[in-house]
């Protein structure tokens, strides 16, 4: 999509949900005054967006969950380390680190009924063009300590993955689809209230954490059910 059709949700306050997000960068595993943990040695400073049915705070943070352990979604995909596409390695020397980039969420505009859209957008944060290739490794973290909740994200390879090469402030995004909870039978979904997002940048094994709570953001810890599909980066 053009850079006019991408919509960040309005700041408003729905006190039914309670929700909080943060977009959040990569830094000290052990800082937790701004924002998460992200990867082994990553961490992460907290800015506001929103998602459907929630509010957001501009000063909000979140504390810092540890690694958690990747669960493989359905199609074998684990949270961990992406997909690059086609068993392409791509050229590590010029892929985004972790450490050059920020993540946060936008609209990722409508779904079917029980489900919607969000979007991750990836901003290049470092002073160097930099390459990102394929589909995110993306899933459910809780607990407070970063425990992966459910299953990760299924990827849409029908979505074209081509390299995307961001300039410093250069931004992608991968849309991805979530299933609400509460369109599962519950003892079967077993409904688990979660922290936000856990999100490996494709050939990466640290990742972003993106802090989202509220029942627009309830996992099922039952791995056996699929909530979340994601596409390849691409510009917009």
């Amino acid at each position: 999509m053009t850079r006019s059709a991408k919509f960040f949700l309005p700041l408003v306050l729905a006190s039914s949900l309670g929700l909080l997000v943060s977009g959040c960068t990569s830094g000290d595993p052990d800082a937790s005054a701004t924002g998460a943990s992200s990867g082994p040695s990553s961490s992460a400073s907290s800015s506001a967006s929103t998602a459907p049915g929630g509010s957001a705070s501009p000063s909000a943070s979140a504390s810092a969950p540890a690694e958690p352990s990747a669960t493989p979604g359905p199609d074998g995909a684990s949270g961990g380390g992406g997909d690059l596409g086609d068993g392409a390695s791509g050229d590590a020397s010029a892929r985004c680190t972790v450490d050059e980039l920020s993540a946060e969420i936008a609209d990722g505009g409508g779904g079917a009924a029980g489900s919607y859209g969000i979007a991750f957008i990836f901003t290049n944060t470092g002073d160097r063009t930099c390459t990102l290739q394929g589909w995110p490794g993306v899933s459910f973290v809780g607990g407070g300590d970063g425990t992966q909740i459910g299953a990760s994200a299924t990827l849409d390879r029908g979505t074209p993955h081509e390299t995307q090469s961001l300039a410093p402030g250069g931004e992608v995004q991968a849309l991805v689809k979530i299933v609400q909870a509460g369109g599962f039978d519950a003892a079967t979904c077993q409904p688990t209230a979660t922290d936000g997002f856990r999100i490996y940048p494709p050939g990466s094994v640290r990742s972003i954490f993106v802090g989202a709570s509220g029942s627009s953001f309830e996992a099922c810890a039952n791995t056996a059910v699929q909530q979340l599909s994601t596409s390849a980066l691409a510009a917009f």
